[in-house]
């Protein structure tokens, strides 16, 4: 994948407490993610550092010759002693696994999340372990949240920011990627680059969405493969637009 080739080359620079990766899927923001969690000692498949949950398996390839570069406090955080490490992975698609493993037990969530709605866990559980200072990763967390919840996950991100904590979160919601002051990071053929939410790619293909859903669906609805289905769309759209 380009963006991780060029990360093996240029690295990823973190510049700010909460920092998204945002790209299509598969364009490598849950491998970075993952990588990530390997090297902080953290669960790749979702769970939280210093505890007998964390990951005893191989690391993912990335992971086994990714290095991390980390402050004094990250260094605490993440390499002290077992019951003083903060850090946690949210993974959307294992979350309710883990739960399974550790809903009730000292350091987590007291909820069963089988008694709550798919997105009443999610947020139980970003509530319970994503607070203060540490480092949190998350992989589309959005993935069972409403409008409203993302939203809300807006506020928490914020308050993880100015309580000294450290955000990593692989999305596809323009919600989330508009929390002010926040470093997005946008990954496609070209490798990763930095960007602004007004240029986010995805921004503008909700915004042409939400003004004209017929023109995307009535291509959409063609029998045409996906490809070609997405680059006619984009092309007749580029050409009827005049603020193009």
């Amino acid at each position: 994948m380009p963006p991780i080739h060029y990360l093996s080359k240029h690295g990823l620079n973190l510049t700010a407490p909460v920092t998204f990766l945002v790209g299509e899927n598969g364009s490598g923001k849950s491998t970075i993610v993952e990588a990530i969690a390997d090297v902080c000692g953290i669960n790749s498949a979702g769970g939280k550092a210093g505890t007998r949950y964390a990951s005893t398996g191989p690391a993912t390839p990335l992971g086994e010759v990714m290095d991390a570069e980390l402050t004094t406090t990250g260094l605490r955080l993440l390499r002290g002693p077992r019951t003083k490490r903060r850090a946690f992975f949210l993974r959307a698609e294992t979350l309710f696994n883990l739960g399974q493993n550790v809903s009730g037990r000292y350091g987590f969530w007291e909820e069963d999340l089988t008694d709550q709605s798919h997105g009443e866990g999610f947020f139980t559980v970003l509530e319970r372990m994503v607070t203060g200072p540490g480092l949190y990763l998350l992989d589309e967390p959005e993935a069972a949240l409403s409008f409203h919840s993302c939203v809300r996950l807006v506020g928490l991100m914020a308050r993880v920011a100015d309580e000294g904590g450290q955000i990593i979160c692989a999305t596809h919601s323009p919600i989330l990627t508009s929390l002010p002051g926040a470093q997005i990071i946008e990954l496609g053929d070209y490798g990763t680059r930095d960007t602004e939410w007004e240029k986010l790619q995805l921004v503008d293909h909700w915004r042409r969405f939400l003004a004209k859903p017929d023109f995307y669906l009535r291509y959409a609805l063609d029998r045409a493969t996906d490809t070609e289905v997405i680059e006619r769309m984009t092309r007749n759209q580029e050409s009827s637009d005049p603020d193009c």
